[in-house]
């Protein structure tokens, strides 16, 4: 259960940039709606944007209802929506050269035969009844191998991870056009090279099955948010389990996995700020966003939870799951799903989690530290 203790706000502004690399700590608490969802539809998880118009994609994660994939225009106005079936949507990204938005749409999690794990896309400018496109199937490659942790009394405990679902989580585009793939209970990164130019059954590459990318750990998800660094030397990985971002070596044929930083609630996803340099984390069992700079030391915290509004809001942010940059701003989605207990019918089981309140679901939006601000 989250510690809903909210944090004091602090109106700390300091010169950014490499500045945050200090020891000083940057922190924000304001946060405003930037979109409240249509009334039934709930859970967003997936967003992504259009940086030439500043449309907002947000995709549902709503296993067993009609999950959407929904864009705002810049002033958080729903100017389009497309329904995607019963089964749930996690990550989305968007594609700048060709204009379409590649969907994560997570089949395995409807126990449905002939409903895959798959990843699709369709065009920007799409309204209700645009054609959805099939790129390539998740492949089923099984678990990990086992993790070995070592603990201070240097006994080793072996950690062993079951053969799960296919669950594609988040995406991410390289300079050359070539997608990349968390799935989150495999513990894998997929690799589609030149995706722009296949459909259907696009090559999948298994680019990475390592151990650090599962988890035995709550929430259940291990890889999830994607972002490269600025030179596309490194891909960070969120490990939300693990409470983890990843480190995972582009330049070397090794791909080395490593612990880049720890200790952060539930990272989920991820995004890389080139003007500033820092490395910006969904903490979802937090909610809060954080700054990594260059040592994996949090330089910067926005938002907080401050209670549900008489409409059924969130005020803040509750369960942030996946950011976007756009400008000298930060989008977030609010996804307020109840992990501990998903079984609201039964009276005896409910708690206190704020997400029980939820009756309206949110898109938040934050001013990014920078410069002098």
């Amino acid at each position: 259960m989250k510690n809903r203790l909210a944090a004091f706000t602090i109106p700390l502004f300091v010169s950014v940039g490499p500045a945050l690399a200090q020891d000083r700590l940057v922190i924000q608490r304001d946060v405003v709606t930037f979109a409240v969802l249509p009334d039934g539809v709930r859970f967003p998880e997936g967003i992504t944007a259009n940086p030439a118009n500043g449309d907002i994609y947000v995709g549902t994660f709503d296993g067993g209802n009609q999950n959407k994939l929904l864009r705002f225009n810049r002033h958080g106005h729903l100017v389009a929506s497309r329904d995607f079936g019963i089964t749930p949507l996690l990550g989305l990204e968007f594609d700048r050269a060709n204009k379409k938005v590649y969907v994560l749409n997570v089949g395995d999690f409807t126990g449905v035969p002939g409903l895959d794990s798959k990843i699709q896309r369709i065009a920007a400018d799409f309204n209700s009844t645009t054609p959805i496109e099939n790129v390539a199937v998740i492949p089923p490659i099984g678990a990990p191998d086992q993790r070995k942790a070592v603990k201070g009394d240097k006994s080793v405990d072996t950690v062993t991870f079951g053969d799960n679902a296919r669950v594609p989580n988040a995406m991410v585009f390289d300079s050359h056009g070539n997608l990349y793939v968390s799935d989150s209970f495999q513990g894998a990164i997929f690799k589609l090279p030149n995706v722009a130019g296949c459909s259907k059954n696009c090559n999948v590459e298994t680019f990475s099955h390592d151990p650090l990318l599962a988890t035995p750990g709550f929430p259940p998800f291990g890889a999830n948010g994607l972002s490269f660094n600025g030179d596309e030397s490194a891909l960070f990985i969120a490990n939300t389990g693990d409470d983890r971002v990843l480190r995972l070596e582009m330049v070397s044929e090794l791909r080395k996995v490593t612990v880049f930083a720890e200790s952060l609630n539930g990272a989920d996803g991820l995004v890389f700020d080139n003007e500033s340099g820092l490395l910006w984390v969904c903490t979802n069992q937090a909610d809060e966003v954080v700054a990594l700079n260059a040592d994996g030391k949090v330089v910067a915290k926005l938002g907080e939870f401050r209670g549900i509004k008489r409409d059924g809001t969130p005020d803040g942010l509750l369960f942030p799951a996946s950011p976007v940059i756009v400008g000298d701003e930060i989008f977030v989605t609010n996804l307020a799903v109840v992990l501990t207990n998903p079984d609201l019918t039964n009276p005896d089981l409910v708690g206190d989690e704020p997400e029980e309140d939820v009756t309206r679901w949110t898109v938040s939006r934050m001013k990014l530290p920078r410069g002098s601000d």
